[in-house]
């Protein structure tokens, strides 16, 4: 377990960690955490909660995730981690030619081009089928039921929706996107906080995958209504891409910082960068969060950590050096080298050559799950295929057209991939699952939570509500309103351009579980800078 005071709390919210035994159920909407606890309650395991939760968060939270989108999980049951990459590939009729006759530079943000196979659904029947007690049915009940007879919008998810509106109604102007409108604004605005929305077509996609099995996503009506949509615009994607693709089991890949194993799904995934930053930066000696020594070192580490994701990670097999070399001991000494007085300019090194939600679930069983999905940007490509609630992601924007690149787009390729969950454990016991959502802050937001509580000894709440910063690029570190103005100062003057961000909007998202193996209780940390909930009994 964790060594930490439970009740030092040195940030401004001085919330406390939540306590419970029999279950409890961490994410960004309060709704969701307590669909979840309402499967545990019914008989359910951690499992079967985690994939209620996150079938909910796609009508409870549309702005940041959706059944079109692609999800990842770490699941400690039966005394070991599993590993789930519910990564959808490229279309198989897409390339870098076809994208370029069409008169694109680079992969556009929006519309058919960047769509992606979705991974979700197939996330959900897989976990259910392998490690699930309830039925789909039952557990998805609870998304189909808020889609039917609607709920009122929370706070964070109204602001959210609003930008998106008004994005949307200033870029998004061909015919293929009104059904987004239709869908999300059906009033010719985004819902206000308070109001009441509902989706009928969401309810009916939702109860079709219950009753199938996802057969109908892939195989099925659904499948036809997705490429008919696809044909109609000139999108790649066809329902032979759909009826392919199947979840993929992994090891989990990790590094020992300071006794604890840190665990990420491997590449395509960034979990990586959080690893070699991890990797680099055990190298040093931390005593204290809030000093002007820790911050550079951690950001350098990131820097250079990044610096590699970017430009190898890639789908694992087309990796130009492998995942082992990057996260070896010799290679983050070599990097660690580099760290010196000043802000340096990252660039990659030579290994030997070879818009997101997160939610985390527990159980009286022993069961824990890390689970993370996401359309992308938001709401994703801004495509919804009409009376049927399914926003579809843009994960190919991530491809690149630059065939010299590692992370090239490809037919039926995996292109990198921001969403990452975390999982810890020590000596080969669970500690607990950890996540921080929020495109390229993810694997930063990793690094900090887990130095919160490993070299800080910071509770999980405490963890969270600590002020954050992010790498941009080059030497851009920005930092949240209530980071301290005397440490930016002493790091500007070691050449780190600090940029102070007007609200906390975009440092990701987080939760914490972690489980006191001597008596099993559970301790779950929540974000402040969302709706965030603890469900718990």
């Amino acid at each position: 377990m964790l060594s930490y005071d439970p009740l030092s709390h040195p940030y401004p919210s001085q919330r406390h960690s939540v306590y419970a035994r029999n279950g409890m159920v961490a994410t960004s909407q309060p709704l969701a955490a307590q669909a979840g606890l309402d499967i545990l309650r019914k008989g359910g395991n951690a499992i079967d909660a985690a994939i209620a939760t996150a079938a909910c968060l796609t009508v409870v939270e549309p702005t940041s995730n959706g059944i079109g989108g692609d999800a990842f999980a770490i699941v400690w049951t039966k005394d070991r981690l599993h590993g789930l990459n519910a990564n959808g590939p490229a279309p198989a009729s897409i390339s870098i030619e076809a994208v370029q006759a069409a008169g694109h530079e680079k992969i556009p943000t929006y519309g058919w081009t960047p769509v992606t196979v979705p991974g979700a659904p197939a996330a959900w029947q897989s976990l259910s089928d392998r490690f699930g007690k309830l039925p789909l049915s039952e557990v998805l009940q609870p998304a189909i039921d808020y889609a039917e007879q609607g709920f009122p919008i929370s706070p964070t998810l109204g602001h959210y929706w609003q930008l998106a509106y008004r994005r949307f109604s200033d870029i998004l102007s061909g015919e293929e996107y009104r059904s987004w409108f239709d869908t999300f604004a059906p009033d010719g605005r985004a819902p206000r906080i308070g109001e009441m929305w509902r989706s009928p077509g969401h309810a009916a996609t939702l109860r079709s995958i219950a009753e199938t099995g996802a057969e109908s996503f892939y195989r099925g009506e659904l499948a036809e209504q997705i490429d008919a949509h696809s044909s109609q615009y000139g999108g790649f994607l066809r329902k032979e891409d759909l009826a392919a693709f199947t979840p993929e089991w992994v090891d989990p890949i990790s590094v020992n910082y300071r006794g604890y194993d840190v665990w990420e799904i491997p590449p395509a995934g960034q979990g990586l960068i959080a690893l070699m930053a991890l990797n680099i930066l055990k190298g040093y000696d931390f005593t204290d969060r809030d000093t002007v020594d820790t911050h550079h070192k951690q950001f350098e580490a990131i820097k250079l950590a990044f610096s590699d994701g970017l430009k190898y990670i890639t789908q694992e097999d087309k990796m130009t050096t492998r995942a082992e070399h990057l996260l070896s001991d010799t290679y983050a000494a070599a990097r660690r080298a580099l760290i010196g007085d000043e802000a340096l300019e990252p660039q990659p090194g030579q290994p030997q050559a070879g818009g997101t939600v997160y939610l985390a679930t527990a159980d009286s069983e022993g069961n824990m799950v890390s689970y993370i999905q996401s359309n992308y940007m938001g709401f994703g490509s801004g495509i919804v295929i009409p009376g049927t609630g399914i926003a579809m992601q843009n994960r190919g924007h991530s491809f690149s057209l630059d065939p010299a690149h590692d992370n090239r787009l490809e037919p039926g390729k995996k292109t990198y991939h921001t969403i990452i969950p975390g999982f810890l454990t020590k000596d080969s016991k669970p500690i607990g699952p950890f996540g921080v959502m929020g495109g390229f802050m993810q694997p930063q937001g990793h690094v900090q939570v887990v130095m919160n509580m490993i070299d800080f000894k910071l509770n999980p709440q405490a963890a969270l509500d600590a002020p954050r910063w992010q790498w941009l690029e080059d030497k851009v570190i920005e930092v949240e309103p209530g980071f301290p103005d005397h440490l930016a100062q002493s790091l500007m003057r070691m050449g780190h351009q600090i940029r102070r961000a007007n609200s906390t909007g975009s440092f990701g998202r987080g939760q914490i579980i972690l489980r006191d193996e001597h008596t099993g209780v559970l301790i779950g940390g929540t974000e402040m800078r969302t709706d965030g909930a603890i469900a718990s009994w």
